[in-house]
């Protein structure tokens, strides 16, 4: 079993890892003490000292910054008077982003609680609800089955000619156009034609669901709602690639989806698929950690290592678990897979609008009236998905700013909101399409503020194996708090940029390339809220 499998467990029968379980876990698997706490303190979710009776997260990151999680959390501590009994703790996004400020008590998910219940939640004077998947699935646009009966058609379809299926199902991806959603848009019929044609009678394909970037939570009611897409799709990728074994890596955040995904495990392992295909599925819960979200660090995590990203090449197509060739999509491509397969490339196509491809999932949070999910044509107008879907910005107040695709992608101003959300265009506008994030930013929000916000972020979730990542983030936070707190230096802002250069050409990942961009962006188009402080230019 996998070292971590292993952690996660014995941190769940006891409710912490000491000294002397570590120690015998050593003994028993024949693994020296200080590799165990070497992976054991790299991860967030692992707890090194005894816990207290009750533990409160409440998010501190952008969407939640927003609808004031610093008072909330406040109310929180408050309302506890300091109960030393209970510990608040202040955490990176909690994936559920249209509930801010999102707080969960012992990983229970409180949403729209106000701060008082959820000390009362901590004390135990109210229960917690139960953390069990919605009994009530929506029927979304993507989903070609009708009843439950009819799910995994597509599968079974390809399993009548394999052959056929493992040369025609990347070529109708590809003419598909569709690509990776989980935010580096890389075109997934190539990806699946690329593993596929490795040499190597072991492969490996793995979900990434270790949906963690703040305002993003699509994939999170896409493996509630619409698991058996997820699974399916999982499954054709296996029968395209020759993969014996299959892996969604959940964040272990998500308790109610892990319930769902399972249930459909459990079903497609009765009905008799798994066997036909040759396949070994499982879950793999992560202990936690924005960098896992990146595909070569979630793969040293299912080796059961430190998660940090590897230089590539080789990629995961070629060098992936434990050396074998491994297909990695997330969440929201695999769910598009069986709707392509059993409607045609022409019609997939067809559902977007201004030249993009299909549908797509977009997370809307921020200042809008009705923060969720939808599911929506690919080229629909940031304009169109607000008003239209999100009913606007909350209260009538005039939008101010956006961005279109979770926290790594640059804001941009309220004059590009008819930009469509799409690869291209948002390219183009400065910004990127991402994770398919929208948060909406109203009049009268301090963009400086926000901007240090999601770069603190990024410092905080930094792995810290490379030096510009690990020190050009925390010199920016120092950077961006100056010019908050009106201590701007002359050149400070001219740092930043070259800051923003090295990291972006000089990291091993997409975390620190991608840092530094959301606070350029605002002093690129919102100067104003910089110079109110006093911008540094100036002696």
């Amino acid at each position: 079993m996998n070292l971590l499998q292993r952690l996660n467990e014995l941190q769940a029968r006891q409710g912490w890892l000491s000294q002397e379980a570590l120690r015998e876990l050593s003994r028993e698997e024949c693994i020296p003490l200080h590799r165990l706490q070497e992976v054991a303190s790299f991860y967030p979710h692992y707890r090194l000292q005894p816990p207290p009776r009750a533990v409160v997260h409440v998010c501190r990151d952008a969407a939640c910054h927003l609808d004031g999680a610093a008072a909330y959390a406040q109310a929180v501590r408050e309302a506890l008077a300091d109960d030393p009994d209970v510990e608040v703790r202040e955490v990176s996004c909690l994936g559920r982003c249209e509930h801010a400020p999102a707080a969960a008590v012992d990983g229970v998910p409180l949403e729209g609680w106000s701060a008082e219940r959820v000390a009362a939640a901590a004390r135990g004077d109210e229960a917690l609800p139960p953390d069990e998947p919605t009994e009530a699935p929506r029927r979304w646009p993507t989903d070609p089955h009708g009843a439950p009966g009819d799910h995994y058609a597509v599968l079974v379809g390809l399993l009548g000619d394999v052959e056929a299926a493992r040369r025609g199902v990347p070529e109708i991806l590809q003419a598909a156009g569709l690509r990776g959603m989980g935010g580096a848009g890389f075109p997934t019929g190539l990806k699946w034609r690329l593993v596929r044609d490795q040499d190597g009678e072991r492969k490996v394909v793995v979900v990434n669901a270790d949906e963690s970037e703040p305002g993003t939570f699509k994939d999170r009611v896409i493996l509630e709602e619409l698991p058996h897409l997820v699974v399916e799709g999982l499954l054709v990728g296996c029968l395209v690639v020759g993969a014996d074994e299959a892996v969604v890596y959940l964040r272990h955040e998500y308790g109610r989806e892990g319930k769902a995904l399972q249930r459909e495990i459990d079903e497609v392992r009765e009905r008799g698929l798994l066997d036909r295909l040759g396949v070994d599925l499982s879950i793999f819960v992560s202990p936690g950690g924005y960098i896992l979200g990146e595909e070569t660090a979630l793969i040293e995590a299912l080796e059961g290592k430190r998660g940090e990203p590897r230089n590539k090449p080789p990629f995961p197509g070629q060098v992936g678990v434990h050396g074998r060739p491994t297909l990695v999509n997330n969440v929201e491509t695999y769910s598009f897979v069986p709707l392509i397969l059993a409607e045609g490339a022409d019609a997939w196509r067809a559902h977007g609008v201004r030249d993009a491809t299909g549908w797509k999932f977009l997370s809307l949070c921020g200042h809008v009236e009705k923060p969720g999910v939808y599911c929506v044509p690919l080229g629909t107008t940031v304009r169109e998905l607000v008003e239209e879907h999100g009913g606007g910005v909350r209260g009538g107040l005039a939008l101010k700013a956006f961005s279109p695709g979770g926290a790594s992608a640059p804001f941009l101003p309220a004059s590009l909101v008819d930009t469509p959300l799409d690869f291209e265009p948002m390219a183009q506008a400065g910004s990127m399409l991402g994770s398919g994030a929208v948060l909406v930013v109203a009049e009268g929000t301090d963009m400086l503020e926000l901007g240090l916000n999601v770069t603190r972020f990024f410092r905080n979730e930094s792995c810290g194996k490379c030096v510009p990542c690990r020190i050009g983030t925390e010199k920016a936070v120092v950077l961006l708090r100056r010019a908050l707190e009106g201590g701007a230096r002359p050149g400070d802002l001219d740092d930043l940029g070259d800051l923003e250069e090295t990291l972006r050409l000089t990291s091993i990942c997409g975390l620190g390339q991608a840092a530094l961009g959301p606070a350029l962006s605002v002093l690129e188009h919102f100067r104003e809220d910089v110079e109110a402080r006093g911008d540094g230019e100036r002696p």
